[in-house]
């Protein structure tokens, strides 16, 4: 009588635990409720693309024969779900400093940090005990020469010195009653070269005060696809003298004031980490950032999203493939981005989006960001699989909200556990004392049991059929791959894997794995199938993907409390597929 109650509450607590899964329905309710009959829904096939997963992905979905087959009638085409792929690129952050006329406006290179250099001309006035007027030039020595005087190096002086720096020469031989003026008439032009990703590079003229963005639009600009804006180098002699990060200039106007020299190189240095930015932004460009991996806090700095955003969508790549989040303005904030991101900005306040992951044997992208409306044979639609590799018949779905509501039973059950232990009735002193250490050693129990996470396991593939449901926020959906091997876990004498025997049965394989322990519960085995559904007693083979769970047996003469804690064994069981002492 004690065990046929245990298996109906067992039973009941599985039906509990999976009722997110439509599998309660039988075929015909399914076709009648979606108009989609599961039997008919088969996962596409890498064969079956002309494209690889992700270069069909990045293009927006599969060519368009395949994605025909692939869609069933009535479903909702995902690629419209997912983000922006891209093809219309925003223009780079800064890209507009080279749209302008400006390199027509020249200016006289007269400043007062400029350098005086061979060929400038000065213009020199010397009145009282002599009289004196001429324009000079510097001669390639950088002398100029004055009669009486004779020649005066000012070759690198600057402009604002040089009348100060001759009148002293001058009155060094005139010392008394001698007025002088010294004057800076015009610069000579200087040759500047241009080099790394810009459009044009090569030699250009100049003035030495003209600016950095002068010669650059000299050139053309910076090319949008190779070159940086953060990192701009001055050369002069082989050797560095400044360097430039246009985004300074931009947001705060800094912009070091350089005079140029016959010679110099400015030189771009090649493009850092490049992060697309679209939607509610007040900056939509595509930004250069100058680590390779930077929080989403610095990027939102540059792109000032508007303050209605509340969530964000973020489509890339890792070492691990293809992905596409949807989260909230505040998790993005330290989010990690990396070169080749593309960032979405939007002002979802009920977001309509949902993110899902996909585990197991599949190909392309392992993250989905979709419509919360999204139901599982659209998304399954956009995975490929190896048919070779993946047992595409036992797909089933790990959900928070089912391992939120397993978490729940299971705590529910310990404390009802606990309350009946330590509130039994004594008759004796003797007694008070047995049942003083089996509370002891069921608190101990509970103290386990509580540190066990259910899996939240939602059975959506039966018989080859896989149901059509709804996906919620946070799903993974895992579809196995294909093994050869059946697991034996629990209490065995050697919990190991062997390879499926078609002839062979439950005992052989307990056997196979060292036989029962001294504590197994040899006449109730649990059978976890590939699909992730928990049977007992079962009279169906064991297939390949199986796993055997020996559960412990608890002895009813040493505790009172054998039935609350059996149930607790095999919820446990059926939540998390391990078996707790």
């Amino acid at each position: 009588m004690i065990k046929r109650l245990l298996f109906v509450l067992l039973t009941l607590f599985s039906v509990a635990a999976h009722s997110a899964s439509p599998l309660l329905m039988n075929a015909a309710d399914q076709t009648s409720a979606e108009g989609i009959d599961p039997s008919a829904y088969t996962l596409p096939t890498g064969a079956q693309q002309d494209q690889a997963p992700n270069e069909a992905l990045a293009s927006g979905g599969y060519p368009r024969d395949n994605r025909n087959n692939l869609l069933l009638p009535g479903e909702t085409n995902v690629r419209q779900l997912l983000p922006s792929s891209g093809e219309d690129t925003p223009p780079p952050y800064g890209a507009n400093l080279f749209a302008g006329g400006y390199e027509t406006e020249r200016s006289d290179g007269l400043n007062d940090d400029y350098l005086i250099a061979a060929g400038d001309k000065i213009n020199i006035w010397i009145w009282g005990a002599v009289n004196y007027s001429n324009v000079v030039t510097v001669d390639n020595q950088g002398n100029i020469f004055i009669p009486e005087v004779g020649p005066i190096n000012v070759q690198d002086l600057r402009a604002s010195k040089v009348n100060d720096y001759v009148t002293a020469q001058i009155k060094k031989v005139y010392t008394n009653n001698v007025n002088v003026y010294v004057n800076l008439l015009t610069s000579t032009p200087v040759s500047i070269f241009l080099s790394g990703p810009v459009i044009r590079p090569g030699q250009y003229a100049g003035m030495a005060s003209d600016s950095v963005l002068y010669y650059l639009k000299r050139a053309g600009g910076i090319d949008p696809e190779r070159g940086s804006y953060r990192e701009i180098s001055i050369m002069r002699d082989n050797k560095e003298i400044e360097t430039i990060d246009l985004y300074d200039f931009i947001r705060t106007g800094d912009m070091p004031n350089v005079s140029f020299k016959d010679g110099d190189v400015i030189l771009v240095k090649p493009q850092k980490t490049a992060i697309t930015v679209t939607g509610g932004v007040r900056n939509p460009f595509r930004f250069e950032l100058k680590e390779s991996v930077t929080p989403g806090k610095v990027l939102t700095q540059y792109a000032r999203p508007l303050a209605k955003i509340s969530h964000v969508g973020v489509m890339g790549s890792r070492q691990s493939g293809p992905f596409s989040l949807y989260m909230p303005l505040e998790e993005f904030l330290s989010f990690e981005l990396q070169d080749g991101d593309k960032v979405m900005f939007n002002d979802d306040l009920h977001p309509q989006k949902i993110d899902v992951q996909i585990s197991g044997s599949y190909l392309g992208p392992s993250y989905f960001s979709v419509s919360k409306r999204t139901r599982l044979h659209e998304l399954l639609n956009y995975i490929p699989i190896d048919p070779q590799l993946t047992n595409h018949d036992a797909i089933y779905i790990l959900r928070d909200s089912v391992a939120k509501k397993q978490k729940e039973m299971l705590n529910e059950s310990l404390d009802r556990l606990e309350r009946s232990v330590l509130t039994a009735p004594t008759s004796s002193d003797g007694e008070a004392a047995i049942r003083a250490k089996e509370a002891q050693m069921v608190m101990q129990f509970t103290e386990r049991a509580r540190k066990v996470e259910p899996l939240g396991k939602v059975i959506v593939a039966d018989n080859g059929n896989i149901a059509n449901i709804q996906l919620e926020q946070g799903d993974k959906i895992v579809i196995p791959y294909k093994t050869d091997l059946v697991q034996i876990d629990g209490e065995v004498l050697m919990p190991q894997a062997v390879v499926h025997n078609p002839n062979a049965t439950i005992d052989d394989y307990v056997a196979w794995a060292g036989g029962f322990t001294d504590r197994a519960e040899d006449q109730r085995i649990a059978i976890v199938r590939a699909n992730g559904l928990v049977e007992f007693d079962s009279k169906d083979p064991i297939k390949k993907g199986d796993q055997i769970l020996v559960l412990p047996k608890v002895e009813s003469k040493t505790m009172q409390a054998v039935k609350d804690i059996t149930q607790i064994i095999y919820q446990i069981a059926v939540a998390a597929n391990v078996a707790i002492d």
